[in-house]
């Protein structure tokens, strides 16, 4: 008798639309196309260290393809992190490595950013079958042209946006609202453009406050009675304890004298149902990352290049960061409709 192919999912990092269109893209795909026994791990890494898992079954995946959230739940433990005084947690790499035997894996598929995309990169090192799907809201992993996660984010940004536009007109001010994007740009430019933001503020290119305020007074003189100032959170990384909404109204308002408000978007952006768009991305994901499951062709992640699904080597994605560029065609087209980003063009070293 052959025997069936048994592969284990986790989804780590932080949740975002579409983990569940995703983990249904990699079981569907396994169980109905390849006949291959699929478990979920609860809560990320943390389920392979507690060796915390479930049989998923086509009846289990009925009706997860909209759900928010993931219905294996997640968490941010990074098994090879560091300890404070120096010593590597050995016991945690180990105890997967000892649980993935136990349970007689032949792949694990990781579900998650930056952070997760390093780590099944740091367990194949260790000998482990791993198979990589990029999810996040924040879109910075790198080689991929988009995450999943990404179109959901952008859309409720935008809408918040949208709705913004008539309190700032009614009461003739600037309203600074926050997205988020951690060291990232991609939520505030796609936003902010789509959205209609007469600042767009991103971690990526050095800001000036004074190049803002002097964009914002010559609106007011124009006659322009309210602005829109769209601001990633990554901005202004020494305002201590403000957020960086509040750190640009308050640089607004004291210097122009100009009736500022605030607001921060915050982790409503990362909840809800996925668009139809992160649907179908993820189950596209999910689905190649089965077939190469099913070749034996493991060490990679899939990522969407001009359309396609293609497999790139983890070696490749990981420690790395995918940023906005001051040349990207995006920022090229706002600057010709007189979008400001607050600078002269100057790009801010990456220290990541």
């Amino acid at each position: 008798m052959i025997r069936r192919q048994r592969i284990g999912i986790l989804t780590a990092g932080g949740d975002c639309p579409g983990l569940n269109a995703a983990i249904r893209g990699v079981a569907k795909t396994a169980i109905v196309r390849h006949g291959m026994e699929v478990f979920g791990i609860s809560d990320g890494f943390l389920g392979l260290i507690n060796k915390e898992y479930v049989e998923l079954t086509e009846k289990s995946l009925s009706g997860i393809l909209t759900l928010g959230g993931t219905i294996l739940g997640t968490s941010r433990v990074k098994p090879f992190k560091k300890k404070a005084n120096g010593d590597s947690a050995i016991s945690k790499p180990e105890l997967i490595k000892e649980h993935y035997d136990q349970m007689g894996l032949d792949c694990l598929v990781c579900i998650g950013g930056n952070g997760t995309q390093k780590t099944a990169y740091r367990l194949a090192q260790e000998g482990l079958n791993v198979v990589g799907i990029p999810k996040t809201i924040d879109n910075d992993v790198f080689g991929t042209e988009m995450t999943f996660g990404f179109d959901s984010a952008v859309n409720i940004a935008t809408e918040a946006i949208d709705r913004l536009h008539s309190t700032a007109n009614s009461h003739k001010r600037i309203i600074v609202i926050e997205v988020m994007g951690h060291n990232a740009g991609w939520i505030a430019l796609y936003a902010g453009l789509a959205g209609g933001g007469d600042v767009i503020l991103i971690p990526e290119l050095e800001m000036n406050i004074d190049s803002v305020n002097r964009y914002l007074e010559e609106r007011a003189c124009k006659n322009k009675d309210y602005s829109i100032v769209v601001v990633a959170e990554g901005v202004s990384p020494k305002r201590k304890k403000k957020s960086a909404a509040e750190y640009i109204a308050k640089m607004i308002s004291e210097r122009t004298g100009l009736e500022t408000r605030e607001t921060v978007l915050g982790y409503v952006q990362r909840g809800g149902t996925p668009s139809p768009m992160d649907r179908i991305l993820a189950t596209r994901y999910g689905a190649a990352a089965v077939e190469l499951i099913a070749n034996n062709d493991y060490g990679k992640m899939v990522t969407l290049r001009s359309d396609n699904i293609v497999p790139v080597p983890l070696e490749e994605i990981a420690g790395k960061l995918k940023v906005v560029t001051e040349d990207h065609p995006l920022v090229m087209k706002a600057r010709g409709m007189g979008t400001c980003f607050g600078t002269d063009g100057s790009i801010r070293e990456n220290k990541d």
